[in-house]
Order: C-alpha cells, then structure tokens, then sequence
C-alpha cells in the first residue's frame, strides 16, 4: 500500500500543482533556475485532491501535536487550506501576512491569538523556509507558543532543516522531494536518465544550471 507522501505525489504531479522540465528550468523569484515548480494552489480547483490534504493534514496534526488551541496559515498560499483544517477541527483560525498591511490597523496577523494559545502553523510549500519562520516569530511574539508545522510539500532543502532546528520549529509535511521523484518516475512524468538532473538540483540549488549537467 502506498504511503501519503507518494499518493499525494502522484495527485499533484496530476494536476500540474507540480512541473518538471529538467531541460527547460524555471526561473523563480529568488533568481534560481529550477527543474521544477510547485504551484499547490491548484489543489483548491480539485475537490478530491482539496479533500484529500485536508483530512490527511488533520490527521497528521492530531497524531502529531495533540489538539492545538488555534491554527495559522502563512499568507498567502497556505490561507485556504489553514481555514479548511481548522474548520473540520472546530478551531480558531488566523492568517500570517508577510508584511504588516499599510494602512488602518497595520496587522500583521489577520484575526485573534490569545497570548499562551497553542498554534500549530500552516504552509503549503517550504523551500528555504524564510517566510514560515517569520511567520513562526509573529505568533511567538503574539505570546503563543508554536506546536510545529505542518506543510503540503517539502523541498528537503539542508538550509532549510537548519533553519527550523535553529529555531526550535518542528516541521512535518505531506509530501516531500524524494516521493516525488519516486512517483514521477514510476508515472513517467520523468525518464530515468533525467533523475540526476533532479537530485543534483535538490543538492545545490541556488547554483545549479542546466550546463553544469552537460
């Protein structure tokens, strides 16, 4: 029987929440070329995908961290499915914007955190982990203490595991890099040479080019 991280791999791969064009790199905002590009917003035009997360990052929560007080998206791709886990578990909901809004009341959290809450925060893709621990700091400084958290995907980057164990930020996700190769490869979104273009990105990805592979 398949794990949750390969199922859900394979729904997102399905959908095009995630690409692969080893030969052709993305370009992302950080100036990174990249083989691949996750997008897991377009889980939320698939009901049985959108289902699927959410029952299973409820359940990973539960079994993980207990009953949380509260839960915090980080804006703004993890707002939805925050406010979906924390409607089917009956709990408090806030989101985390990256910077605090410009005008009227300047919030940098959106809705109410009572200081020593439980949160357990939100995202749906962790790459350097940057923007989920300012998240983590704004919660913190609200006075609430951060369970962990939890992610739809996770690239597995060394900078970012670093990052989290800095902080004291326990950090578990759905899917992750490695079962997504595993299913990509076995549903032939990738051919087998193109493996070590994937792997060697994954090692050092704010240097890699296309032409260190040739």
């Amino acid at each position: 029987m398949k794990q949750v991280d390969r199922l859900l791999a394979e729904k997102l791969l399905k959908i095009s929440a995630i690409k692969l064009q080893p030969d052709h790199p993305f370009t992302w905002a950080s100036g990174w070329n990249s083989p691949i590009y996750t997008d897991n917003r377009k889980t939320l035009s698939y009901p049985a995908v959108r289902s699927f997360i959410k029952v299973e990052m409820c359940r990973m929560i539960l079994e993980t961290y207990g009953m949380p007080d509260a839960i915090a998206g980080v804006a703004t791709g993890a707002i939805a499915i925050g406010a979906l886990v924390a409607d089917t578990l009956g709990l408090p909901y806030v989101y985390v914007r990256s910077t605090p809004k410009d005008h009227g009341l300047e919030n940098l959290i959106e809705g109410n955190l009572t200081p020593g809450q439980k949160v357990v925060v939100i995202e749906d893709l962790i790459s350097t982990g940057g923007s989920s621990l300012k998240a983590v700091e704004a919660i913190r400084a609200a006075g609430c203490t951060v369970l962990g958290m939890t992610s739809i995907f996770n690239y597995g980057f060394p900078v970012a595991a670093d990052r989290f164990k800095e902080a004291e930020v326990h950090v578990v996700s759905l899917s992750n890099y490695s079962a997504m190769l595993e299913a990509a490869l076995e549903a032939n979104f990738i051919a087998a040479e193109e493996l070590a273009t994937l792997r060697k990105w994954r090692q050092d990805p704010a240097n890699w080019s296309i032409h260190t592979d040739l």
